[in-house]
């Protein structure tokens, strides 16, 4: 399946150098919050409206995460800027119980600085498409999302790209191109032993569009989008969390306690229903009794 080794091949025709920078992020610090309040809605229908708003897989599948390891790189940015990204995108991923690689590591969430997005991204989706879109069912989203995500405007936009498989052996869960299609045992009509994994997360920052965003905020953004399958279109007004970064940079946003339960929850849920809907319910009911018992959750990091 194609990878960053080709977008690095693309990157460098391009004139962009990766840099493989990662270091083992140091510990957690404190982060003083106010309690999430959304428009007085009850806790679960507040939890089910943000989880179904921003959880955005590809259509029939349910959520996808990271497999236990993570390791982030940056590309264009001054070594001590792209340092502090990757370190606040693994301390979070290390938070949630994920393993950040270590020092030159094969990035699988490869962060790119430009100042002209636009051109950038269609130069990049052009000379490889299958690394945005492979050739299997449920690795991504549409090709009018991808066109989408190319002619975005937004300071930062983002591609995962996932891949089914099966929960027991580890093995891919789809045909891919050029092979026998996998065997698969179900676990009856309510549950399914596939689960979607992510493969690798395209985030391309507009750094032109960064007025009054510090490296720690970004960090956070990045995060939040890049650890999950978040809808680039989702709209989170009413409540507190760092995907409205963009739209109140003068409110100091960072990755709130209702983020952090997010992920929390999706990290810890089985996400075993054979409903895409029913793993999204899942990751509610987590994320639920994460709110409702503050003081028995991890501090945000």
């Amino acid at each position: 399946m194609p990878g960053f080794a080709g977008i690095g091949l693309a990157l460098a025709v391009l004139g962009a150098q990766p840099q493989s920078i990662q270091s083992t992020p140091q510990g957690p610090t404190a982060t003083v919050l106010e309690d999430v309040v959304v428009n007085g809605r009850p806790l679960r229908e507040a939890i089910d409206a943000f989880v179904d708003e921003v959880t955005d897989p590809p259509r029939g599948r349910g959520p996808a995460r990271w497999d236990r390891n993570v390791c982030v790189g940056t590309v264009n940015l001054r070594r001590d800027a792209a340092q502090a990204l990757n370190d606040r995108v693994s301390e979070i991923a290390g938070s949630i119980g994920l393993e950040p690689g270590e020092p030159g590591c094969q990035a699988n969430i490869l962060i790119i600085a430009t100042d002209d997005a636009a051109a950038l991204t269609s130069a990049l989706t052009q000379a490889r498409p299958r690394a945005f879109r492979p050739g299997y069912s449920g690795a991504s989203q549409s090709r009018e999302a991808l066109e989408s995500f190319r002619t975005s405007n937004k300071p930062v936009r983002w591609w995962p790209v996932s891949v089914p498989v099966d929960r027991n052996t580890g093995q891919v869960a789809v045909r891919l191109p050029g092979q026998a299609p996998p065997v698969i045992e179900g676990r009856g009509l309510t549950r399914t032993s596939v689960t979607n994994r992510l493969l690798r997360t395209f985030v391309i920052v507009d750094m032109g569009q960064l007025q009054n965003i510090s490296y720690r905020q970004l960090g956070d953004f990045i995060a939040m989008v890049s650890l999950a399958q978040i809808d680039p279109d989702a709209d989170a007004t009413g409540f507190q969390t760092v995907l409205n970064l963009f739209s109140n940079r003068e409110g100091g946003l960072v990755l709130t306690d209702w983020d952090y339960a997010y992920l929390r929850a999706l990290y810890d849920a089985e996400l075993n229903a054979r409903a895409p809907n029913g793993q999204l319910g899942e990751v509610g009911s987590i994320m639920e009794r994460d709110r409702r018992n503050p003081d028995r959750s991890p501090e945000t990091p």
